[in-house]
């Protein structure tokens, strides 16, 4: 009668042996997305670069990581994957019109929803999913701007509703903006997500640390330099940022707000500007930090 006992138990101290801790935090789940252009490998070599970052992401301990791309099957973006998903890391500059609308759509309304984070990488300021989310960010900084007493009357009309792809010139003024357009009545001109200058020449990017105290910056030094990177120069045509925690600057005197986070409905969104897939940013271990920060943070 005893041994029947006593294997039961042993069964028992088995299971409890291995069942994972009750208070035991979940891992964050990470989904990295890469249009892959074959110009990765001069500077990442056997992987892509959205696969080196996932995999250096999968290394640090807590988080769970998944890396697709482009080619991959409904774009590698669907339902059952981003309900999967923590915080969507995304990069991609040359193909941003082949992005599927209806995925682009999933993942905006998941993340006005708070129930996914994005952090969209470099050249991914004119992605589909980046833009959008800023466009819906304009939207609601524009009804903040009508007096509170016709808000709910209002009537909206909305340009520049797809800008992907097009470089602003220095001139024009600076997208969003919202003008009256008849009686109650209000014109929004939506962000064009770009700039007006740019150079691929490698030159090395100097950032500074502006918000040392925020957990994204944690760790890192006040100030830290990027070997080879492309510049981007301001003005940058997005919705005025909730917090910039970094800033970039070239020695032939262009800035820019290279890591800027703005609230999206329930949601956020995070943008690291440093980046150019022909130079090895992503194997530099600042930048690596700054993005398992901003995971772990946007993951909250």
């Amino acid at each position: 009668m005893l041994r029947p006992l006593f294997i039961t138990l042993g069964c028992l101290l088995a299971v409890t042996a291995v069942a994972p801790a009750a208070d035991e935090p979940k891992p964050i789940r990470v989904l990295v997305w890469d249009e892959q252009q074959p110009q990765q490998k001069s500077a990442y070599g056997d992987k892509f670069l959205g696969e080196t970052i996932a995999a250096h992401l999968a290394s640090r301990p807590g988080l769970s990581v998944k890396s697709t791309s482009l080619s991959a099957a409904g774009q590698g973006l669907d339902d059952a994957t981003l309900d999967a998903t923590d915080v969507l890391v995304f990069w991609s500059h040359q193909r941003s019109k082949d992005q599927d609308d209806a995925r682009v759509e999933a993942i905006v309304k998941r993340v006005m929803a708070g129930k996914l984070s994005l952090i969209a990488l470099h050249s991914a300021h004119w992605s589909k999913p980046f833009v959008r989310l800023m466009q819906e960010r304009a939207k609601a900084d524009a009804i903040l701007q009508v007096p509170e007493a016709d808000r709910a009357t209002a009537k909206w009309q909305f340009t520049n509703d797809k800008p992907y792809g097009i470089v602003r010139p220095g001139t024009d003024r600076i997208t969003p903006y919202i003008e009256p357009s008849g009686s109650n009545t209000w014109m929004v001109t939506l962000p064009q997500c770009v700039f007006p200058t740019y150079r691929a020449d490698g030159a090395p990017g100097h950032i500074k640390v502006l918000l040392p105290e925020h957990p994204i910056a944690k760790g890192l030094p006040l100030a830290w330099d990027i070997p080879q990177t492309e510049m981007y120069g301001e003005p940058f045509h997005v919705p005025p940022p909730d917090a910039v925690v970094f800033e970039e600057h070239w020695d032939k005197g262009e800035h820019f707000r290279s890591g800027s986070l703005w609230k999206v409905g329930k949601g956020r969104v995070f943008y690291f500007r440093p980046g150019h897939e022909t130079f090895p940013i992503y194997k530099q271990a600042e930048p690596l930090l700054v993005l398992e920060n901003a995971v772990r943070w946007l993951a909250q």
